[in-house]
């Protein structure tokens, strides 16, 4: 069969996705090694190791994310690595990645915390744009693994420190800004069978979805930080205004590319310019 054919063939089996195209073309590239240009000029070639791609095909008909099959992801132009059981990173989070860095402008060496730092993938981005030092946490061992070989991989593993805790619970220090793109999906909210297995416990935030968010409100208001950033949930701008109001910070929302409310800038009114 030749490579062509097998695409032909991988796209009918994945049209289940909606983006099943991309995923033959994607897996293939994994399976042959093989940049997108080498795939051009090779179509008409015959497909080494025929069985082993299909394979590669089933195992994402199974339910297994892409991400988690080649063990890589695209995030701000970068190629992240990611494990199995951490969650993917989406590219809507890169506008949160943009928002921390316009924030930190007002600081020479800002000191920034991440709650639940996942692969470790905004942790790093920051690193690699600023002078800066942060604390990531993650309550799982396997995504503090990832994002640590993530810093490795960067050279940025001198600005973060990765500390095993929920929220900031046995971090003292204090800090200029803190991050966060945390679990927000209700509980009862319907996924896909790709999503669902990533790890729910990065996925699920509460019977309303929006309780972690709350939480990490409250500990930003009693940390005392200038800023809290954070992504959300499409619907949850309305609770999340009230409870930023009700803990004294000014807030300001952004959308993602698709139009939907996705997160929030937020400043301590009760902070001065430059105080921790």
């Amino acid at each position: 069969m030749r490579i062509e054919e097998a695409l032909v063939k991988a796209r009918s089996e994945l049209k289940i996705h909606e983006s099943g195209a991309n995923v033959a073309r994607n897996l293939m590239l994994f399976h042959l090694k093989v940049s997108q240009n080498e795939l051009f000029l090779n179509l008409k070639n015959e497909l080494q190791d025929e069985s082993g791609y299909f394979a590669l095909i089933e195992r994402f008909k199974d339910g297994e994310p892409l991400e988690y099959i080649t063990g890589l992801v695209s995030f701000y132009s970068l190629e992240f690595d990611v494990l199995s059981g951490v969650l993917v990173p989406r590219p809507e989070t890169e506008i949160l990645v943009e928002k921390v860095l316009e924030l930190s402008k007002e600081f020479d060496n800002p000191k920034i915390a991440e709650i639940g730092t996942g692969s470790g993938i905004i942790s790093v981005c920051l690193a690699l744009n600023l002078d800066t030092s942060i604390v990531a946490t993650d309550i799982s061992e396997i995504a503090l693994k990832n994002a640590k070989q993530n810093a490795l991989k960067f050279n940025v593993a001198d600005k973060i420190k990765f500390v095993k805790t929920e929220f900031l619970n046995t971090v003292d220090e204090k800090f200029d800004i803190i991050v966060s793109n945390p679990p927000y999906i209700a509980n009862d909210y319907k996924l896909d069978k790709w999503v669902l297995n990533e790890p729910k416990t990065a996925l699920f935030g509460g019977e309303k979805g929006d309780e972690i968010l709350k939480d990490i409100v409250r500990i930003a208001s009693q940390k005392g930080v200038r800023y809290l950033a954070c992504e959300m949930g499409y619907d949850q701008k309305k609770a999340m205004g009230e409870c930023l109001k009700f803990y004294g910070f000014s807030a300001e929302f952004y959308t993602d590319l698709a139009g939907f409310d996705r997160g929030f800038i937020a400043k301590n009114l009760n902070k001065t310019k430059g105080k921790v």
